[in-house]
């Protein structure tokens, strides 16, 4: 780690009081400071012809392409998303320049006084058509036990598709980044998850040692994946424009900016075809998983592992095929979203099974049991469920709470109640933690102990869990715990802050360390310890046959929700949801009970009314006027418990906890909304119009 550069933040505020405001990118002001706006595409798909500029008064700049020095795409997974547009266009919204300036009126003038000479090309719209002309970004295979001898012998087979749309984080606070040039190096500022995805990505746009780079994130309002791998693009941008004008420069965009340009959730088609035996249970399962990645595949390979590996859900199925694809569409690109893939594969999943045992005339919450996992069953993936399932003690719980037994058999038209059952594995997918090794760096300073990590807060509650860990482990106050701002020259890089991985991965290396640190508390008045992580010995992934421990460890849970439909209007007044968690311990259970009344609801908007749909390649709802999401007005009353279930490997026992709750709330809801109208359903989200059609052919 980089010796500290001390006056940064300092530099950026203008002063080193303790106000006790909170200080976001648009707060801050530096000294000769410039704005920036994006020029983006108009076209879906186009080449492009030329550029025409006009002439541009003093102190104003054009930063595009040419202008970058390292390599002109955004370093992720797959770095194929140019940083500004070269010969071609691929989705509304593109950037193509940042025009610079110390007026924003101005900077605003000269945009509209910027022409594109466009030349058409043939665009694709959809996943279907996408499949049609076979435009496959990612294809992934896995069979487990012999599918082909299971569905040969099978007494039904039944076959499903189910379709979920976008999603937009809506986050408070906008994407927003600063840059600053001096002193030979590049400080880049901004409301982000992971500075040192960030700083990689600079690395290669500037074609620069990481020494030369600080990334240091602003108090962050908000992102739920929106800003993991999407600030690495601005971060790049703003970077360049600061290197152009040797001036620092600001770039922060206004919401509907946001909407339009910024990821999504991916959308998705899963079809299935299960085989059923006598007894009607399903002993093998064939799954085709697509996703809508847009027009560049970026994160997209990782939510489409993560996909196809939730794809069983809580369910251990003897056999199965699987097989998951990222199609290009020319739509804005999807990334990071909270659940990372694993809320598309777990609803259809879920609605499967519901709409099999409605078929076959058996309760869906008795069915699904007879399918759960056990401690000792195999994954899908051939690894191996090696902790305690509470499930049956979570469902026992969640139907008292809910009376969902007398509620379910005294049904009534328009008002109904449905269950879900749901799992999300701990930490990054496959080899991911092994591949990042995260490392952090607890320092002892007299009677205080400093956290270094670059784990980010993001209202989340982590620099509250983890300063309670290290508190509770040390037997401090936790006044005496103070956490390192997340800055890549001062704090390791402890892997993003990403995958509900931050307590249980983070969180258990602290608590090592501070297992040293207080048997050697006496040393000296300053020293420091470190970890890195390391998996744990008896965990085996291959990566190329996607065979083995896809996660180190399971969270689980249940919830059960009832709706009201209107008669007239059909819309959905989702009264009450009913939930049961085992996420290992708890560390702080009122932040916990935040996230997951948090996630229920995020993931109640995505079931039911965050419609979001494109024509020909453009967003409709593309404001937060006609993209609608749940106000204060719409959330239930939500009853929420844990059962205990500590993890050897997680600090104090805990596991993951952030996203399992928004993977569970749509499927309960749906399976509601199912039971009240006594129809199937197999699309999210479920409009007023949809469920109208539905009664009607029902009656």
């Amino acid at each position: 780690m980089r010796e500290s550069i001390s006056k940064p933040i300092q530099r950026v505020d203008g002063s080193a009081k303790i106000s006790g405001e909170a200080k976001y990118i648009g707060d801050m002001h530096f000294e000769n400071m410039l704005f920036a706006k994006t020029l983006r595409s108009s076209r879906v798909k186009a080449k492009i012809k030329s550029i025409i500029k006009p002439e541009l008064p003093e102190g104003y700049f054009i930063v595009d392409k040419d202008d970058v020095p390292g390599f002109n795409r955004m370093r992720t997974v797959v770095s194929d998303h140019p940083l500004f547009a070269e010969d071609n266009v691929e989705y509304i919204g593109q950037p193509i320049l940042l025009v610079v300036g110390p007026e924003r009126e101005t900077i605003y003038d000269i945009i509209t006084h910027i022409s594109i000479v466009y030349d058409d090309l043939e665009p694709l719209y959809t996943l279907e058509e996408a499949e049609a002309k076979s435009t496959v970004f990612t294809d992934y295979h896995y069979d487990k036990g012999e599918p082909d001898k299971a569905f040969a012998v099978a007494v039904t087979i039944i076959e499903d598709e189910y379709h979920t749309g976008y999603q937009e984080h809506v986050y408070l606070e906008p994407q927003g980044m600063a840059a600053e040039y001096r002193d030979d190096t590049m400080f880049v500022y901004g409301s982000m998850q992971c500075p040192f995805y960030a700083e990689g990505a600079l690395t290669e746009a500037l074609g620069w040692d990481a020494k030369r780079i600080r990334v240091i994130q602003t108090v962050t309002g908000g992102a739920f994946g929106g800003k993991e791998e999407f600030p690495s693009l601005t971060a790049c941008q703003v970077a360049v424009a600061a290197l152009k004008t040797k001036r620092p420069v600001t770039l922060i965009y206004d919401r509907d900016e946001d909407i339009i340009c910024s990821t999504k959730r991916h959308p998705s088609i899963v079809r299935y075809k299960a085989a059923l035996n006598q007894n009607n249970d399903v002993i093998a399962l064939d799954v085709d998983v697509l996703l809508d990645a847009g027009a560049y595949n970026g994160l997209s390979p990782v939510v489409l592992q993560r996909a196809i590996f939730s794809v069983t859900g809580v369910y251990n199925y003897l056999h199965l095929k699987v097989r998951g694809r990222n199609f290009m569409t020319n739509n804005v690109p999807s990334g990071a979203y909270r659940g990372f893939g694993a809320p598309q594969t777990i609803f259809g999943t879920e609605m499967l099974m519901h709409n099999i045992a409605l078929k076959i005339g058996v309760d869906p919450l008795d069915y699904k049991m007879r399918h759960m996992l056990r401690r000792g069953d195999p994954t899908c993936m051939g690894g191996k469920i090696r902790d305690i399932v509470k499930l049956p003690e979570i469902i026992t719980r969640v139907t008292e709470m809910s009376d969902y037994r007398n509620k379910v058999q005294n049904n009534v038209k328009y008002k109904g109640i449905g269950a879900s059952l749901f799992l999300h594995g701990c930490g990054f997918t496959g080899n991911g933690e092994q591949t990042i090794q995260g490392k952090i760096i607890l320092k002892k300073s007299g009677e205080n102990v400093i956290l270094k990590v670059s784990s980010t807060e993001m209202g989340q509650g982590a620099e509250t869990v983890l300063r309670k860990i290290v508190a509770y482990s040390l037997d401090l106050p936790i006044e005496k715990v103070l956490c390192e701002a997340a800055d890549t020259g001062l704090v390791p890089d402890s892997g993003p802050t990403v995958a509900s991985r931050t307590t249980m991965i983070v969180g258990g290396l602290l608590r090592q360390a501070c297992l040293e640190l207080k048997d050697r508390w006496d040393e000296a008045e300053e020293f420091e310890v470190s970890r890195s992580y390391k998996h744990p010995d008896f965990l085996n992934w291959d990566n190329d046959t996607f065979q083995g421990d896809a996660y180190p460890v399971y969270s689980w849970g249940a919830n059960v929700a009832e709706v009201e439909i209107d008669p007239v209007t059909y819309e959905i007044n989702v009264k009450k949801i009913s939930a049961v968690y085992d996420v290992g311990m708890p560390i702080d259970e009122t932040t916990l009970r935040g996230q997951m009344q948090g996630g229920i609801v995020q993931g109640v908007g995505w079931a039911t009314i965050e419609v979001m749909t494109t024509d020909k390649g453009k967003l409709i709802q593309k404001n937060l006027t006609d993209y609608k999401v749940p106000t204060s007005m719409d959330i239930p009353k939500i009853d929420c418990e844990f059962v205990s279930n500590p993890y050897e490997f997680g600090p104090f026992g805990a596991k993951c906890a952030g996203e399992l709750p928004f993977v569970g709330a749509p499927p309960a809801v749906v399976a509601a909304v199912s039971n009240a109208l006594n129809v199937p359903i197999y699309s999210i989200p479920i409009t007023p119009e949809d469920l109208m059609e539905m009664d009607s052919h029902e009656n």
